[in-house]
């Protein structure tokens, strides 16, 4: 099939090259001419495990194209896909102008009946918006009004795994009202050999924002009972194992931390709210989820001033930056939150992550000390902060660490190391919902 994806940002950027890896021929598209050059020169602007081959291989076959001509890509495709960006407004709610130029471009464009399927993380009735908006169109070369399909098809992929979650989805998401849209999703989507879940286009969108709210939500959850195993002599890791051999509760995020980051969970809570409130529904309890997960990362920063006494003047080192292991994004990164607090209080941070260093630059310019590896963090720190649970900092050689530090405090918001064992190495240690 010949498809057009719109937005190249980690939605766009993996699922054209995953529909091109499929068999498809893709244009991806970017009003970003830098970003444009880059893909075109083989580099790939995110780091995601495993994107950078499939660009080069499916570029290689001429089976995926970057370009920024939009019209070109539009002329071209049966299937367009819509997956530009939606940042939050101040008040929360999703940013659609960029949806709606793409929606506006297509329909000035496009000579043809497309299939619009809307990609981006949107509230529900946008489809209905984007329908409006096509139907307000020039008409083919006769002049006759030209009747396009509307698609809602929601993401769910996890920074860090991205390309495993499209290609091996545990589900797909596909919301339309027409028969010939839904033969033409199922035969896109047909060489996963994934479970495909037709709805209705509101359902379809309200379906993504409630999942990542509901994930947010057992995020809150365990985090607030990790604070209850901490004042009652609790060990939190015990209690989300017995919690999780519950099929009904699952293991999964139920890891107490924290808190959540990235730019889903934060942004897609916010909207639902907002999308709530709009339609009269106060949702309390997603407001005390935000709650919780802003409360984890003053409760981490109590524990360090706590056992350090004053921050001014300290040295504090931090491993992890970006807001999980396998991405270098950090949109709302918890370490974002915690460094700039300790900035205020007059402390120096030296600062190390393995993929998440450039981003980290941009946002903190000369304010931190940028470490080349992780040996170089705990040099002479009166204490050493964990934020992101990568694979080589659970491997790390804590016996050499402790030789570095000036004193030996260690602060786990990951729960990576086991507490007797650190104290037994004369750390002190302090983690998340464990004694």
């Amino acid at each position: 099939m010949k498809v057009a994806v719109i937005g190249t940002g980690y939605v766009g950027l993996v699922a054209g090259t995953c529909f091109a890896d499929m068999g498809n021929d893709v244009i991806c598209v970017d009003i970003d001419e830098k970003k444009i050059k880059t893909l075109n020169e083989g580099k790939v602007p995110i780091y995601e495990p495993g994107l950078d081959k499939l660009i080069k291989k499916n570029v290689s076959a001429k089976k995926l194209i970057f370009t920024t001509n939009f019209d070109d890509a539009i002329r071209k495709s049966e299937v367009i896909f819509i997956a530009v960006g939606t940042p939050p407004k101040p008040k929360g709610d999703a940013d659609l102008s960029y949806v709606e130029n793409v929606a506006r471009g297509i329909a000035s464009v496009a000579k043809k009946p497309k299939i619009v399927v809307e990609k981006s993380t949107v509230p529900v009735q946008t489809c209905k918006r984007i329908m409006q908006v096509l139907d307000c169109n020039e008409g083919d070369d006769n002049g006759k009004c030209i009747k396009h399909l509307v698609v809602s098809n929601p993401e769910f992929l996890r920074e860090g795994s991205a390309v495993d979650d499209f290609l091996h989805p545990d589900r797909i998401v596909v919301g339309t009202d027409d028969e010939k849209a839904e033969k033409v999703m199922d035969k896109l989507y047909k060489p996963l050999n994934s479970k495909i879940l037709f709805t209705d286009i509101q359902s379809a969108e309200l379906i993504k924002h409630a999942s990542n709210s509901f994930l947010a939500t057992k995020i809150s959850f365990i985090n607030a009972v990790a604070n209850v195993c901490e004042k009652t002599g609790a060990d939190i890791e015990k209690v989300a194992e017995g919690m999780g051999l519950d099929d009904r509760i699952g293991r999964n995020f139920l890891n107490a931390g924290i808190g959540y980051g990235g730019f889903c969970f934060p942004k897609d809570v916010e909207a639902f709210i907002r999308i709530s409130d709009k339609n009269g529904y106060d949702f309390k309890l997603l407001k005390e989820v935000q709650a919780v997960n802003k409360g984890q990362r003053e409760l981490f920063l109590k524990k360090i001033e706590d056992s350090i006494w004053n921050l001014n003047g300290k040295t504090i080192g931090v491993l992890g930056l970006a807001f999980k292991p396998n991405t270098d994004d950090m949109r709302f990164a918890p370490s974002i939150d915690i460094i700039n607090t300790l900035l205020e209080e007059g402390a120096k941070v030296k600062a190390y992550d393995p993929e998440a260093m450039g981003r980290a630059k941009t946002i903190f310019k000369d304010k931190i000390e940028y470490c080349d590896d992780m040996y170089a963090v705990p040099k002479d720190v009166d204490a050493l902060l964990f934020l992101t649970e990568w694979d080589e900092f659970k491997k790390i050689d804590l016996e050499k660490v402790k030789k570095m530090m000036k004193q030996p405090f260690v602060f786990d918001g990951r729960n990576m190391f086991n507490p007797k064992d650190m104290r037994a190495m004369g750390f002190k240690y302090e983690s998340i919902g464990r004694l």
